[in-house]
């Protein structure tokens, strides 16, 4: 691949990639190594490819299986894994959201929901990828990326309400509406 489709194709894909990883790995340092594996293996098997409109999804695709990969990898040593947890999971201030969001609450909650929902659900709500690139990208049929992001979405406004509730913020529903505080 010429040096400058790959600058291209870094400068295209490089923010939602490295978005994509943190959310996966909770850890600037570490999506950085993921983000950079994925541009490193695409340099060496890129050329593969035969439709260039694939490669955003080739490059979801990688990421996600090396962040398995070394996933599993990581299952033999203990180090990190060993604290109680939200001890090793650093809060990830760089993901840009939405404006008008509480970004950090935003975040923190997301982190709550199960990894299973969570990658669907960054995929398609940050990366803004289509089911089926989504599909594609964990390998799983459409149904089952509408079914995880259905959960997720469940997931994420319970732990939403729940933080929204600490604060003080939410006023529940029914008979016994009284602010929390």
């Amino acid at each position: 691949m010429p040096s400058d489709a790959f600058t291209q194709l870094v400068d295209a894909h490089y923010a939602p990639l490295y978005r994509f990883a943190l959310s996966l790995t909770r850890n600037s340092s570490d999506a950085c190594d993921l983000t950079q594996q994925t541009f490193f293996i695409w340099a060496r098997k890129g050329d593969q490819l035969r439709e260039e409109a694939k490669a955003k999804s080739w490059l979801f695709t990688t990421l996600y299986r090396e962040f398995l990969r070394g996933r599993r990898r990581a299952e033999h040593v203990t180090a990190l894994e060993d604290l109680p947890p939200g001890e090793n999971d650093p809060a990830a201030p760089e993901v840009d959201l939405v404006t008008g969001m509480d970004a950090g609450l935003v975040v923190e909650a997301l982190q709550e929901v199960d990894e299973v929902y969570r990658v669907p659900l960054t995929l398609f709500y940050l990366e803004e990828l289509a089911y089926k690139e989504i599909a594609d990208a964990l390998e799983v049929p459409i149904g089952t990326v509408m079914s995880r992001l259905s959960r997720g979405k469940s997931q994420l406004r319970a732990a939403l309400a729940r933080k929204e509730a600490a604060r003080g913020k939410v006023v529940p529903f029914g008979n016994t509406a009284r602010k929390l505080s």
